[in-house]
């Protein structure tokens, strides 16, 4: 059985401790398990529920006011090559060549 490497450090030379596994170079200590959760949890997933990933194509799906500004952007605006990023605000692009931040639940795949 081959066990994965570590996540903090990246050292293939982890073993089991019962139900976790343990770095013997930096000591990092995991459970498998709950590792592979939050990974699943961490997909980002727009107003239908589709996951999305950097570089995708998004479509507005209501109007949205720029913060600090009288600008909005209107429903339907496409939006090419999104980046996605940690935080309220997940998805990173440039809309009229201005950089700007976005909710996923206000967007859909195109």
């Amino acid at each position: 059985m081959t066990l994965p490497a570590c996540p903090q450090c990246g050292s293939e030379y982890t073993y089991e401790d019962g139900a976790n596994l343990v770095c013997p170079e930096c000591a990092h200590e995991w459970n498998p398990q709950e590792t592979a959760a939050a990974e699943t949890d961490a997909e980002v997933r727009d107003a239908n529920g589709a996951v999305l990933q950097n570089g995708d194509t998004v479509v507005l799906v209501k109007d949205l006011k720029v913060k600090g500004s009288s600008m909005v952007i209107k429903q339907g605006t496409k939006v090419k090559n999104i980046r996605l990023q940690e935080g309220d605000h997940n998805i990173g692009c440039k809309i009229d060549g201005s950089a700007m931040n976005l909710k996923s639940e206000f967007v859909k795949k195109a």
